[in-house]
């Protein structure tokens, strides 16, 4: 036996000891190998290793307690199913095993060899999400394998491993100056070209400034003068425990009463306070008790509310700064009479409030440059109202569905027809090209 380090065979026996190795299952039953093995000493006198254990091929490997056969065929289950799962298989086979040693053999497989790809993707990845250090991933774009990672996101290390893995023809990759700097030094015959979800960000992009510059467009035309908004009318209340309770007991103090009882009689009877009958008996329906009479009474606000209503659309919903305005206009009433008007509009659906805020930025620029199959018909209503009080938007829209079906298909050629319309509308809706930086 030669010793694995000088490769001196070895003449003299230090000592021996028993291992016991676990096989492949046979017949349905688990296999346990005992053998006894020689510890030799190793003579050589350059030689920095004393002793060392004998190994018998393709049965044993240092510090192993399975065969070779039983490490393959764990390993190929780790790799086929992962943890939980394959240890759930390898229970069946039966050869027991933790998840936490499948994912142990998965770690010790050597890396699979990756060919230089004649397409390749290059991007960014967040080492840690929230801190600015990034990583780069490097795909194969025709096979969609990934090919390598760096620990970094430079020019110089990307040229680097350009250099050392000749063979690229094709670069695709994000808008990001370091990528290209990178793989103009190591690969300067390569084609560079931007790939389609960067093309599309930066469309959006595009977009999104466009929509900040027409924000004004996005509020709903503002009444004409002398004409008074619409006068909000209480919620109705929501269903729930709470209305269902309300409404069960209105009907039985109202049926009570049809008996001829009293309104005593009838708060032993149900055994509420003697007020709370006497409210459910004034009310002609259960709604009032629900929503509150107080609000259809007249109020020292009503004289104001068209005003509020105006500052709640624009986006102003503190109800101290509102109070505040309207006492500079000349309103006497207190804060709280401003604050429990605006309230029952927190507690209402968005379609129910004296007039919905505008929708914002992000969301405009998502319905423009969504698919329209996937946006709400309520969305679709309230985007072409958009449109239509604004034309430099909706030449913009047109331009990027457009490019999306000019992607869709992959027509290259259409690209240069497409560019010359967008720069003849350039005057009218500013939308940058996203080929261009």
């Amino acid at each position: 036996m030669p010793c694995p380090d000088c490769g001196t065979p070895a003449i003299r026996r230090h000592s021996g000891y028993r291992r016991r190795l676990a096989d492949g299952a046979i017949g349905g039953r688990q296999v346990c190998i005992e053998l006894t093995v020689r510890r030799l000493f190793c003579d050589a006198p350059g030689c920095a290793r004393v002793t060392f254990a004998e190994q018998v091929s393709g049965l044993t490997v240092r510090y192993g307690r399975r065969t070779p056969h039983l490490g393959s065929l764990l390993s190929a289950i780790a790799v086929a199913l992962a943890g939980r799962a394959g240890e759930r298989l390898a229970a069946q086979l039966p050869v027991p095993v933790s998840r936490t040693t499948l994912l142990a053999l998965v770690m010790a497989l050597p890396d699979p060899f990756a060919p230089t790809p004649r397409v390749l993707g290059v991007d960014e990845f967040a080492l840690r999400k929230g801190h600015n250090n990034y990583g780069t991933v490097l795909v194969d774009c025709e096979t969609r394998a990934p090919v390598d990672l760096l620990p970094e996101r430079e020019a110089a290390t990307f040229a680097t491993w350009l250099t050392e893995h000749p063979g690229v023809e094709i670069i695709c990759r994000d808008r990001g100056g370091c990528y290209a700097d990178g793989a103009r030094a190591g690969a300067p015959d390569a084609l560079l070209v931007a790939d389609l979800w960067h093309v599309w960000h930066n469309l959006a992009e595009a977009v999104k400034r466009l929509v900040s510059r027409h924000n004004a467009c996005l509020r709903d035309p503002e009444p004409a003068p002398g004409v008074s908004p619409e006068v909000v009318r209480p919620p109705v209340p929501r269903a729930g425990r709470l209305a269902a309770r309300v409404e069960q007991r209105h009907a039985a103090v109202h049926g009570l009463l049809d008996q001829g009882l009293g309104l005593r009689a009838v708060a032993r009877q149900m055994g509420l306070a003697l007020n709370t009958v006497r409210r459910y008996a004034r009310a002609g329906t259960w709604e009032e008790l629900a929503t509150g009479r107080w609000q259809n009474l007249p109020s020292s606000l009503d004289p104001y509310k068209p005003y509020l209503h105006q500052r709640w659309r624009e986006g102003h919903t503190i109800a101290v700064k509102l109070h505040a305005e309207l006492c500079e206009r000349g309103f006497t009433g207190s804060y709280s009479v401003v604050r429990d008007y605006l309230q029952r509009f927190r507690r209402m659906p968005a379609d129910t409030t004296p007039s919905a805020r505008p929708p914002g930025v992000r969301k405009v620029t998502g319905w423009i440059t969504r698919n329209p199959d996937r946006v709400s018909d309520d969305d679709r209503q309230k985007l072409k109202s958009i449109l239509a009080r604004c034309p430099e938007l909706e030449a913009a829209t047109g331009h990027v569905r457009s490019f999306a079906a000019m992607m869709a298909i992959r027509s290259a050629d259409r690209l240069p027809a497409w560019i010359a319309a967008a720069r003849a509308d350039e005057s009218h809706a500013c939308v940058p090209s996203p080929t261009g930086s």
